[in-house]
């Protein structure tokens, strides 16, 4: 499960994170990061916290394989939030074949992807 301080819940940083930022398309999910985004709404001088969400639509399936793909997401990006610049807004989607992946496909797709969108990967 993801900390509070990591979630993303508000639209407006949604949109912040699909409109702004970078995209990487892989069979099984899009993911979309803004790097180093600021809150205003944070209070502090630290910097703020690397912060993920999720969207997984009913073409991914009934109510039961949306919720079973949103928690294997979370629980791959909890393990992949240190990598992340911080302040970042994450936003994952999860395309239709995502409901019938695997754990290990869903991790693989999501790490080309982020690879891609730290620079890690040729286009």
């Amino acid at each position: 499960m993801l900390p509070t301080e990591n979630r993303l819940r508000r639209r407006e940083d949604f949109a912040t994170a699909v409109r702004r930022g970078r995209r990487a398309g892989r069979p099984l999910l899009v993911v979309h990061l803004r790097s180093g985004a600021t809150d205003p709404h944070a209070s502090g001088e630290s910097a703020p916290p690397t912060r993920a969400g999720f969207v997984v639509s009913k073409a991914v399936g009934g109510a039961v394989v949306r919720n079973q793909v949103k928690r294997r997401l979370r629980h791959l990006m909890r393990d992949r939030l240190p990598v992340l610049p911080p302040g970042s807004l994450v936003v994952v989607r999860a395309l239709p074949g995502s409901g019938d992946a695997d754990h290990a496909q869903l991790a693989r797709d999501l790490d080309a992807a982020l690879q891609r969108l730290l620079g890690g990967g040729a286009r």
